[in-house]
């Protein structure tokens, strides 16, 4: 049994979307262990006073019309600081996510979160430092088998065919066709395989620098020389080539 010296507050949260800036929650569920085992549960739906898109409500079910009425995050900051007073933090993927995000709402409402005296235990990366996510352990989870001569190209190509027969076999859901299991496990919306854009609410957008959250049609009619800076700059070729197809487009509508 896991043994504590302080309260642990286990947090997590569903938002409009992933991007820091820009996003909000819309619910909050804290469940509070002391260091004698009793539990405290949280849980609150949040206003973001922006409208869910529906394919975040897709997600996690959480509608306007379910928020319309909550209080927002401002009006409930000091009751969630008090909460989580005195407590180190956990999560999943919440270094990466639901801890910046939390800081971020608090800081918007004028209250400081700081975390220097919270240790931060993120149950993600416990998982995939335990449970190895290598082609070698794919292998051998699915397949049973040691993968002899990892990293010689054909023999990591091949296994990857074994492996993905494999999960065919034991995952029935997934179908057995290249669409069924797209279908089933989504396909990742790529701009560019750099990640330099990426879509929001089907709108290419900048995941970078100063115009990140911005989209990068709107840029480049504010900002021509934005694209020639990009363009002289150390990106990936397939990144110019998006840049420039939007910039196209972009001129297109214009005309």
């Amino acid at each position: 049994m896991l043994q504590l010296t302080k309260p642990l507050a286990v947090i997590d949260l569903e938002t409009t979307g992933i991007n820091l800036s820009n996003d909000r929650i819309v619910e909050i569920a804290i469940v509070k262990i002391s260091p004698d085992g009793k539990k405290i549960t949280k849980r609150k739906l949040i206003n973001p006073e922006m409208p869910i898109p529906q394919v975040t409500s897709d997600i996690h079910g959480i509608t306007n019309e379910m928020v319309k009425d909550a209080p927002t995050f401002k009006q409930v900051a000091n009751e969630l600081k008090q909460f989580i007073e005195g407590c180190d933090l956990a999560g999943y993927n919440s270094n990466r996510f639901d801890i910046p995000m939390l800081a971020e709402e608090f800081l918007r409402s004028g209250m400081e979160f700081d975390c220097k005296t919270k240790k931060l235990v993120d149950v993600q990366k416990i998982f995939h430092f335990m449970e190895q996510r290598t082609l070698s352990a794919a292998y051998k989870f699915y397949c049973s088998k040691n993968l002899d001569g990892a990293h010689s190209a054909e023999v990591d190509a091949s296994a990857t065919w074994e492996v993905l027969e494999a999960q065919v076999v034991k995952y029935p859901q997934l179908g057995n066709n290249i669409d069924s299991i797209l279908k089933f496990v989504g396909e990742d919306p790529i701009v560019d395989f750099a990640r330099r854009f990426v879509f929001e609410n089907g709108v290419e957008t900048f995941n970078f620098g100063k115009h990140k959250g911005r989209a990068v049609a709107d840029v480049l009619k504010a900002e021509p020389q934005y694209y020639d800076w990009m363009m002289k700059g150390d990106f990936p070729m397939h990144t110019k080539q998006k840049l420039t197809e939007i910039l196209n487009r972009t001129l297109l509508k214009k005309a």
